[in-house]
């Protein structure tokens, strides 16, 4: 698709299909499934069109040299100036394959995969209908063709299955549970959560583990270059502060 085609022309000004995107890039994504597909596109581009009106009339009437808008327009392209100086500066720093295998070695307890387990459930409403389905699991009922029969959850497609998760992402009543069964092991009981009656089945477990260098090497690069990022960042405004003196009153 060419992102420079021109999607609306008003007046001698052209509006391109980059600049439409650039626009939902920038929006909420509530915003932005307004405008999805032809129809939502070309309501976009209307309402874009429509703005282009009051810019090519601005410009007749000399608004840009208003002393009010050439205030504003100083003042916003003073933070985008030190957005882009802060930025320009964070991003030039990099981290070499030495750095990282180093701070590997000296942070390993930092880059342990905690002890996961894997399961599979049955979300129904009530307490009842719970009942009935586990004790039709008890009389040889398949778990899997279960949950896809009665389980009002999404991974029903998968028959209940919701892979592995650690501590800490589940509701704690569904947690608590999921990590006390054995494997294949069934629950006996009803599981109440917020959301309403689960029917939870084991299937999988891993001990905790050490992360290989080249398993957390994407975590290190991301938390050495945050680390050496606020470091050189410091650094860099004590320097500057001993070139612009910076002056408090509060």
């Amino acid at each position: 698709m060419n992102n420079n085609q021109v999607v609306a022309k008003v007046g001698d000004r052209e509006i391109t299909r980059r600049e439409v995107e650039e626009v939902l890039r920038h929006v909420d994504r509530k915003v932005a499934a307004q405008f999805a597909g032809p129809d939502g596109m070309k309501k976009l581009v209307t309402q874009m069109a429509q703005q282009e009106l009051f810019y090519l009339d601005a410009k007749e009437k000399g608004l840009d040299k208003d002393d009010a808008f050439i205030k504003e327009f100083e003042k916003t392209k003073e933070a985008m100036l030190r957005k882009y100086a802060i930025d320009k500066f964070l991003n030039a720093i990099v981290v070499s394959e030495d750095e990282m295998q180093k701070f590997y070695e000296q942070n390993k307890q930092g880059y342990i995969q905690p002890e996961t387990v894997k399961a599979s459930h049955i979300l129904v409403k009530d307490e009842e209908t719970a009942n009935e389905i586990i004790s039709q699991l008890e009389n040889g009922m398949n778990f899997e063709d279960a949950a896809k029969k009665h389980s009002l959850c999404p991974s029903k497609e998968r028959g209940g299955d919701l892979g592995f998760f650690a501590r800490g992402r589940m509701v704690p009543e569904f947690e608590e549970v999921a990590f006390a069964l054995e494997k294949d092991e069934v629950t006996k009981k009803p599981v109440k959560t917020q959301f309403g009656y689960h029917i939870i089945k084991r299937t999988g477990r891993r001990e905790a583990m050490q992360l290989s260098f080249a398993e957390a090497k994407d975590m290190v690069k991301k938390q050495l270059i945050l680390r050496k990022q606020e470091e050189i960042y410091f650094g860099k405004v004590e320097e500057l502060q001993n070139k612009y003196k910076i002056q408090m009153f509060i």
